[in-house]
């Protein structure tokens, strides 16, 4: 059985977040007098991104410790969302073109619709070949130090044109970032774009006119590119496409290479980010490149993957945190996740979506600014991918039948994306259960989003509690969900 797309008309219902206005001053807000619209997914039932009846919020006193709460301060705010969203690798290109033009369609408005869909605002795509490809490949010939030959025609046949299609979905703007996973082999230690090696000492100032070549050819056809990582995953040696950095070599080749050679090209004002690996090495890699001034000034935000887990690790949230406090000025960017090990009999397992709603709070509370999921769309056999590192994606095309799969991920993400718009700020939330994850943003038009996971067996009555008013609610056991208050 799979989880049917939640119809247009209910997705339309909810409510709209201005993108546009002015921040407001939230010095004074009270929740008295207003209404919150609730948002549900929840498991064993139907409730996929389903609207529920408003809560009024009342006066409510000093809580005691036996009231389960969730609270939410307006009044004290944070970073300023980037934008959510996925990477439109070759793998997803190349799905989506398999798929029947109505299929095509309905994919672009669940993702990147506002109103119809999830409203995806951020992007991620790859420089040249990744494990996601159906083979590895390169934009220049071998041993053209000089890139003469330099060409994406690669990328006109699927990555281009899905692009361009998710953007115009997106309404013409969607936030995109780009990340190499290996040099050309001949610029390379070990001579292979596969299983690490390292950049030769004689191509750094090669490999870094590829990116502003890179760059250029994609804003010459129509796609603006508004940052790049230095290097996917630099310290893996995968069996695809991979390349390692010490974290002094990053910050050297950074300073002394890359930074000042997208200045030169005029294309300073790109976002540059740093590490692009898990929260495990995030606050050493972080601090190395940071703490030299000659190679922070071009560094925009680090980034981070959630995989630590690789080692039976749990996830890393207090890293991020640490990188936060020791360098406030500097974004933190989720740049790659998803799950992995992709079976199709687990399509609809509901721990899917856990993870992302785990991440998403946690990431974001921790400060991050932006959340980019890994391939937004994947075939029934986790691919294509040409090691055989077949993973999940939010939606799973069967390419037998045509039809579309929505795993509970994809409404998972859904829940911040659809309503916490670019531009809004987070704002301080707790709860007094563990069982209870929140986070909460103020959006542009002044709405505050609450995003609430129960990740229990149970349901929890709770309050909405804001500045001594409340709302009475429950939240259903494995669920999640958006409480919109006007």
């Amino acid at each position: 059985m799979t989880t049917k797309l939640l119809p247009a008309a209910l997705l339309a219902a909810a409510v709209g977040i201005a993108p546009a206005a002015a921040q407001t001053s939230t010095s004074s807000y009270s929740a008295a007098g207003k209404k919150a619209q609730v948002f549900t997914t929840a498991q064993g039932t139907n409730q996929r991104l389903a609207p529920g009846a408003a809560l009024s919020f009342a006066p409510a006193g000093q809580p005691v410790e036996t009231q389960v709460c969730v609270f939410v301060d307006p009044s004290h705010q944070f970073q300023t969302l980037l934008g959510i969203g996925g990477a439109l690798t070759d793998a997803s290109a190349e799905v989506f073109a398999k798929l029947p033009k109505a299929q095509q369609q309905e994919l672009l408005q669940a993702y990147y619709s506002p109103s119809q869909g999830i409203g995806y605002s951020l992007a991620r795509t790859n420089i040249a070949s990744c494990d996601f490809s159906s083979g590895s490949y390169t934009y220049v010939a071998d041993n053209d130090a000089s890139l003469k030959s330099f060409s994406v025609k690669h990328d006109e046949q699927y990555k281009i044109p899905l692009i361009k299609q998710a953007t115009a979905a997106a309404g013409g703007k969607l936030t995109l970032f780009v990340s190499p996973w290996s040099p050309p082999a001949w610029m390379k230690t070990n001579h292979s774009l596969l299983k690490g090696g390292k950049l030769l000492p004689e191509f750094r100032q090669p490999w870094a006119n590829h990116y502003v070549k890179f760059i250029q050819a994609y804003e010459k056809m129509g796609i603006p590119v508004w940052g790049l990582s230095v290097q996917n995953e630099p310290m893996a040696t995968q069996t695809w496409e991979s390349c390692l950095y010490t974290a002094e070599e990053e910050r050297d080749f950074i300073k002394e290479y890359l930074g000042p050679t997208l200045a030169k090209a005029g294309l300073g004002g790109k976002k540059l980010i740093a590490w692009d690996h898990n929260r495990d090495l995030l606050y050493q890699r972080a601090s190395t490149v940071l703490d030299d001034p000659a190679a922070a000034k071009y560094v925009w935000g680090i980034g981070y993957h959630w995989y630590e887990t690789w080692t039976t690790s749990g996830p890393l949230f207090d890293n991020e945190r640490r990188v936060k406090e020791a360098f406030p000025n500097t974004n933190l960017l989720f740049t790659e996740g998803c799950v992995e090990s992709f079976k199709f009999d687990q399509v609809n397992d509901w721990k899917l979506g856990e993870r992302y709603g785990n991440s998403m709070i946690n990431d974001f509370n921790a400060g991050t600014v932006g959340w980019t999921d890994w391939n937004i769309l994947l075939d029934e056999t986790g691919g294509p991918n040409h090691v055989g590192n077949f993973c999940f994606a939010p939606v799973i095309a069967d390419t037998k039948t045509g039809k579309l799969i929505y795993t509970n991920a994809y409404y998972y993400i859904g829940h911040f994306s659809k309503f916490v718009r670019p531009g809004a700020r987070r704002v301080a939330t707790t709860t007094n259960r563990d069982w209870l994850q929140a986070t909460s943003f103020r959006n542009t038009d002044g709405k505050v989003a609450v995003v609430v996971m129960n990740s229990s067996d149970k349901p929890q009555e709770f309050q909405l509690w804001i500045k001594g008013q409340a709302a009475s609610t429950t939240a259903a056991p494995h669920s999640m969900a958006t409480y919109v208050i006007n």
